[in-house]
């Protein structure tokens, strides 16, 4: 008998496993739209590109260009991208008339980026755009505003960016806004203002969905009990996981679902795992040091001696490995505790300072992803709602309260 067993053994060797679950995934993909919540290309194509979408060719690899990039078309190919949600992040810092002058600027940028590639992209705001250019065989491209710094304090200007085509708003980036808390600043507001319920009231009216990755629990808790409609996080990771103050709590995530919304998990690694959030404070603490302490360098030594200094600290400690694995823990938190049908994706690819998990550099990391929690047991119907389901269905919502 033992000889049959080894016989068997030889006859299914180790690799066919893994060859089954990339099989699959092909498979998966080719007929489960991916939507990716969050995506930072146009902010990179300002700084670096000169906001002129023409200079790059994202119909190439742009990971061998100088500087690189996580995004292009091949690579939303192959990981069965339906949408894709571009931010029009500008820095928090900007405020008043220039916040909104800036923000015009990046929503003018991706809509020329977008229709640059008419047969491979298109614009849209809806779900049924989504499914509409899917079959048409484009990627849709939808538009996140970052930051509720963006509208300036006028309900006007919120208006005329869903005109434009704007999405969702997040309600606040890493600053407070007055009228709303961010979860890595000073709580002033501990929830929201009667101008901030104005503004959920009239993003709910007028079909906008109303984000709240950036923002203090206090703040989400308030959101989520003000909006009619569905809430969304569009690029956060799970709190008991790592407890940043970027990731979201058990109650929030358990408050989002019972109003129907969605968690979508992002890649960042400071936001995925605990050992590089560690890492990174000591890193940070080692510059203070060397910028401060007459043992360390010179007051007032160049920056550039700092730097080289900093390059022999990264070197004798590198920053902690983050996988898919790592990335699947979150995606199962939010799932054991939210409900596998508000969870989804939201990369940050692009917005990434370095690079995402291992394997996951770039937009196509969402396969290792997907290959992870197959191995995990997840079914297709599961990880289709991961992919984009769930995230069509809470679209049609918001769309339906705005009806309403």
């Amino acid at each position: 008998m033992r000889g049959l067993i080894w016989i068997a053994a030889l006859l299914l060797p180790a690799p066919v496993a893994a060859q089954s679950v990339e099989a699959r995934l092909d498979r998966f993909l080719a007929n489960r739209p991916v939507i990716d919540g969050h995506n930072d290309l146009a902010w990179e194509l300002r700084e670096k590109y000169g906001s002129a979408p023409e200079r790059v060719d994202l119909s190439t690899d742009t990971a061998r260009l100088d500087p690189p990039l996580q995004t292009d078309l091949p690579r939303l190919r192959r990981a069965g991208y339906a949408a894709q949600f571009w931010s029009v992040w500008i820095p928090a810092t900007e405020a008043g008339p220039k916040a909104v002058e800036t923000t015009l600027e990046q929503i003018d940028l991706v809509r020329r980026m977008v229709a640059r590639y008419p047969d491979r992209m298109v614009l849209a705001t809806t779900a049924a755009d989504i499914e509409a250019a899917r079959k048409a065989g484009r990627i849709a491209g939808l538009i996140g505003a970052e930051g509720g710094h963006q509208i300036d304090g006028n309900l006007a200007v919120l208006r005329q960016y869903k005109a434009l085509g704007v999405a969702y708003l997040t309600l606040t980036h890493t600053k407070n806004v007055g009228w709303a808390d961010s979860g890595t600043d000073v709580p002033e507001v501990r929830g929201l203002t009667d101008f901030g319920r104005q503004v959920i009231a009239e993003m709910n009216r007028i079909g906008m969905i109303v984000d709240l990755s950036h923002t203090s629990s206090a703040t989400a808790m308030a959101a989520i009990t003000a909006s009619r409609a569905p809430v969304m996080f569009s690029h956060s990771n799970a709190f008991a996981v790592n407890p940043h103050p970027r990731n979201v709590p058990d109650d929030v995530l358990r408050a989002a679902a019972a109003k129907g919304g969605i968690v979508m998990v992002n890649v960042y690694p400071v936001f995925v795992s605990a050992k590089v959030r560690g890492w990174q404070a000591e890193k940070a603490a080692e510059e203070a040091r060397l910028k401060s302490s007459p043992a360390g360098l010179l007051l007032g030594e160049p920056a550039a001696a700092v730097e080289a200094r900093m390059a022999e600290w990264v070197a004798a400690h590198p920053m902690p490995r983050t996988t898919a694995a790592d990335v699947a823990d979150h995606v199962e938190h939010i799932a054991r505790v939210a409900g596998r049908d508000h969870v989804g994706l939201g990369g940050d690819y692009d917005g990434i300072s370095g690079t995402g998990p291992e394997g996951m550099t770039g937009v196509d990391g969402w396969r290792l992803l997907f290959a992870e929690l197959m191995r995990r047991g997840w079914s297709d119907a599961d990880l289709a709602k991961l992919a984009g389901g769930n995230m069509l269905r809470m679209m049609r919502a918001v769309e339906a309260a705005a009806r309403e």
